[in-house]
């Protein structure tokens, strides 16, 4: 199978030569784990406006705040969510505790920290085992949904030490899964809705978007978790979904692009499951598909989330 998927230097490139279309004087800055660099060039060129695609540095991924940090402290507006917003969405830890804090329906959890003869807890199998700190998926494969406490163990162990990071163990919400994309800072406004559709994902491969569902296009969940949008889900619902999504888009700082997922069970109870600033704006994919299903153009959003940040910036000066 020949299959070649646009590296993310590709899709960079080609939002600066839409930039460019639109009147910009865009160009990229591959950073390459280079401080003096970033803060060099930021000095030099005094861009009126950052398009921020940091998600590490130093191939770290807690990391994605500081850059924007730098940012805040050279008083150069920058798209997407503040260095707060960053460190509370990359942490599940804190995103569990915000969402429960505001009366968010979530899974029930246990954060676990170091390695241990037993590792008791009182949640109900299955449940699902994700790295504290990663994104992307990272650290979620099919082994990652566990039906008993010795399949419960291995996992955790094994995220303790390949991922040197605390574990979150959350019950499993078996049931549809959706993503919720919303546009905006002042007035944020939700896009249609995604659905994941996991009816063709054979039966040894857990209904889960995984590290290989997501990335890895020689994988065969990768072909199984199309998504449809707008999902097919009754007006009522598909409110509640809506005022939830805006409701942790703004508990969790973010601001002008950001994705909510979520799963139903079979209850129609909804459980959110991560807020994710800055999630990717790969053409026809994720965020943009829903973008362009209400209408707007791959140049609009862009263009829109260009103008956010400038309007913030007039109030720098």
């Amino acid at each position: 199978m020949d299959v070649h998927e646009a590296t993310p230097f590709e899709d960079y490139e080609d939002i600066v030569n839409r930039l460019r279309s639109l009147g910009f004087g865009a160009y990229s800055l591959n950073l390459a784990d280079n401080f003096d660099l970033l803060v060099n060039n930021l000095k030099t060129e005094k861009p009126d406006v950052i398009f921020n695609f940091v998600e590490l540095f130093y191939e770290e991924v807690t990391y994605e705040k500081n850059i924007a940090g730098i940012y805040e402290l050279l008083g150069i507006p920058y798209t997407g969510a503040p260095p707060h917003a960053l460190a509370n969405c990359q942490s599940k830890i804190l995103t569990k505790k915000l969402l429960r804090a505001h009366k968010i329906r979530i899974p029930d959890f246990v954060i676990i920290e170091k390695p241990a003869d037993e590792y008791p807890h009182n949640l109900n199998y299955p449940l699902i085992i994700k790295p504290a700190y990663e994104d992307g998926s990272g650290g979620i494969d099919n082994d990652a949904v566990v039906y008993d406490h010795e399949a419960f163990s291995r996992r955790v162990n094994y995220i303790l030490s390949d991922f040197r990071q605390p574990v979150l163990a959350e019950e499993f919400i078996a049931g549809r899964e959706f993503n919720v994309s919303v546009l905006g800072e002042k007035d944020p406004v939700v896009l249609p809705i995604s659905e994941i559709d996991f009816s063709e994902m054979p039966p040894e491969l857990e209904k889960i978007v995984s590290f290989q569902a997501k990335w890895d296009p020689l994988h065969v969940a990768y072909h199984k978790t199309q998504p449809v949008c707008p999902a097919d889900i009754p007006a009522g619902i598909a409110k509640k979904i809506e005022e939830i999504a805006l409701t942790c888009y703004e508990i969790m700082g973010v601001r002008d692009y950001a994705r909510v997922d979520i799963r139903i069970n079979g209850k129609n109870e909804i459980f959110v499951l991560e807020v994710n600033p800055n999630p990717d704006l790969t053409e026809g994919l994720g965020f943009m598909r829903s973008a362009e299903y209400a209408g707007f153009s791959y140049n609009d959003i862009l263009l829109k989330i260009v103008n956010f940040a400038l309007e913030r910036g007039k109030n720098l000066k």
